[in-house]
């Protein structure tokens, strides 16, 4: 993508000394308020007790006798993204080692089940004492950054280093955006450490250029999570049939899967759930929480709804009951294709949206509420193809999971539609790699 190149007047060195260490301030004082809630998770929960010291630095030194490509990816959903990119890395240059930070403790089960990495860390905290010594142990030769992982100390110390940084399935999401451009000054700076810009979108490409990425360095090469439905789980089948055999569940039985739910959307879920239930009474709900750590919240919601419910990792049962909850981890993508109806939270309430190819890539319907902004360019494509519809609250996720399940051709011809999209805007992995190949 050629823009027009702009000249700047670089700010001296002191003033960019005295720029990074407001930052450090500012990100310190955050980190120390932050310590109760940080030290009751860890205390109560076990969040974050893993790999301390990794975060704070100390990682293992990278053994191999080649430089590593390091991949960061915060959780579950970037880990997921970052796969068909990582594989076609390793297929292409094999000679390349790989090397995989995630942020939380899912993110790194998933990534050490998915990615054909040599050796797995934490990512460290962005201060500089934690990111020098963490560079100067793994001695990467190139560094992948997803989305929206822009990490000023750290880009800073990888630029000293000499180490070419690339924004990979990038993208700055609307609400994001505007407080990006509150520090637009700072940020421009920033954005000069990376070598590379690899967007999802136009609309992305467009944001990155306003806050100052260098034109020359920025191309749209769509979204990893397109490349998806290529990529097989580690184990196990992906067809509705052999999902359904491995849950217990009949092929005549209406299911309902909503995955990626948030705090605020298991309510109008079950709700939903219990009206359609009304005129489907076999109709089962598969029900994913997006953290794990609430599945405690949501059992207990489900005992005061009065509905039978088991572990997903207790299937199958001898009688499938009313409600199943997911417990296990990394294959939400898989257990979609078990759904007759599919709904994707963290889209009742403002989080911004999920993933909606992977129950697309299954020829799934889709339905998904109103806050879809993370994912606005795939919503938009859902909902002008009709491959998905947008619920705004209960009610209507009630209404609409009614009417597909009594239109089975409807809902066959949206499942249809949504593959169709996915099959048409695949590529992102490859053209990615296309570019980093310069790079590396």
């Amino acid at each position: 993508m050629e823009q027009p190149n702009h000249r700047t007047t670089e700010p001296s060195n002191a003033f960019q000394g005295v720029v990074y260490w407001l930052y450090s301030l500012g990100l310190g004082a955050f980190f120390v308020a932050g310590l109760p809630a940080f030290a009751t998770q860890a205390i109560l929960r076990g969040k974050y007790r893993r790999g301390l010291g990794e975060r704070l630095g100390r990682v293992p030194r990278w053994a191999g006798s080649q430089p590593p490509v390091w991949l960061h990816a915060v959780s579950v959903g970037e880990v997921m993204a970052a796969t068909p990119l990582a594989r076609e890395l390793a297929a292409r240059r094999p000679d390349l080692p790989l090397l995989v930070s995630t942020v939380t403790d899912t993110g790194r089960g998933v990534a050490e089940g998915r990615l054909p990495a040599r050796q797995f860390v934490f990512f460290p905290l962005d201060f500089s004492w934690a990111v020098r010594p963490a560079l100067d142990r793994l001695r990467p030769r190139a560094v992948l950054l997803t989305e929206t992982e822009i990490w000023p100390n750290f880009l800073r110390a990888c630029s000293v280093r000499d180490i070419p940084v690339v924004l990979v399935n990038g993208r700055i999401s609307q609400r994001s955006f505007p407080r990006y451009r509150r520090v637009r000054g700072f940020f421009g700076r920033v954005l000069q450490g990376i070598r590379l810009f690899c967007m999802q979108t136009p609309e992305d490409a467009r944001r990155i250029l306003d806050l100052g990425a260098p034109p020359e360095r920025v191309h749209v090469v769509g979204n990893l999570k397109f490349d998806l439905a290529g990529v097989s789980p580690a184990a196990g089948g992906t067809d509705g049939p052999a999902v359904r055999h491995m849950l217990g569940l009949p092929l005549s039985r209406p299911v309902l899967v909503a995955g990626s739910t948030h705090r605020g959307e298991e309510g109008p879920v079950l709700e939903a759930f219990k009206a359609v239930r009304r005129s489907v009474p076999d109709l089962t709900l598969l029900l994913a929480p997006r953290h794990p750590e609430r599945l405690g919240e949501v059992e207990a919601l489900l005992e005061r709804e009065g509905l039978p419910w088991v572990h997903r990792s207790r299937l199958p049962a001898d009688v499938p009951p009313a409600v199943i909850l997911v417990d296990t981890m990394g294959e939400l993508a898989r257990l979609y294709a078990a759904g007759t109806v599919v709904f994707v939270g963290g889209s009742l309430v403002p989080i911004g949206g999920h993933n909606i190819l992977e129950p697309a890539s299954h020829a799934r319907p889709v339905l998904f509420g109103p806050h879809m902004g993370n994912f606005a360019e795939m919503a938009r494509l859902f909902l002008e193809h009709q491959a998905g519809v947008q619920v705004r609250e209960a009610g209507t996720l009630a209404e609409e999971t009614l009417r597909l399940l009594r239109e089975p051709r409807v809902a066959g011809q949206m499942g249809e539609s949504g593959r169709a999209i996915v099959g048409t805007h695949r590529g992102a992995g490859r053209r990615t790699v296309d570019l980093l190949e310069a790079v590396l």
